[in-house]
């Protein structure tokens, strides 16, 4: 359903947004510095994002559809983040030298926020790229009836 370029513009937009948003904040709750967490928040968005180009892959297979309900946004986003804390709770925990359950409610507390901002981004996206291809859509219907024109001409 989408093309590889839509895919990459997507997941980059999302995770430049979520570290803009996150590591400030991460820093201030942590009590670590905002280079230590920048430093991780750069390398779990990493990993965010090749989980998020599978993730989505997948999901698009399972719901092909670009006009999703509240429920498919709910089990998207919630996969995501699921998929997401399993694979870096230990990375967390380490970088931070924190134990495993530290780790996991700070994790838990992001993934929270995580899970209503990409609701939030991917309805957003999705409304965009619906209007581009419109567009896309109504231009070249326009170009097909003046190539029509021309030939009857």
């Amino acid at each position: 359903m989408r093309s590889f370029k839509e895919r990459l513009a997507h997941m980059s937009l999302f995770e430049l947004g979520g570290l803009v948003i996150v590591t400030p904040l991460a820093s201030a709750i942590s009590g670590h510095g905002l280079g230590e967490i920048g430093i991780l928040a750069a390398g779990l968005a990493t990993i965010a994002m090749l989980w998020n180009l599978v993730w989505n892959w997948f999901f698009d297979r399972l719901v092909p559809t670009r006009q999703r309900t509240i429920g498919q946004r709910f089990a998207q986003a919630m996969g995501f983040e699921l998929g997401l804390l399993l694979g870096t709770l230990p990375i967390v925990a380490w970088w931070l030298n924190i134990g495993l359950i530290e780790a996991f409610w700070l994790d838990a507390g992001f993934m929270l926020f995580f899970l209503c901002y990409a609701m939030i981004f991917n309805s957003l996206f999705d409304r965009v790229m619906q209007r581009r291809l419109a567009k896309q859509a109504s231009k070249a219907q326009q170009a097909t009836k003046a190539q029509q024109a021309m030939r009857e001409a």
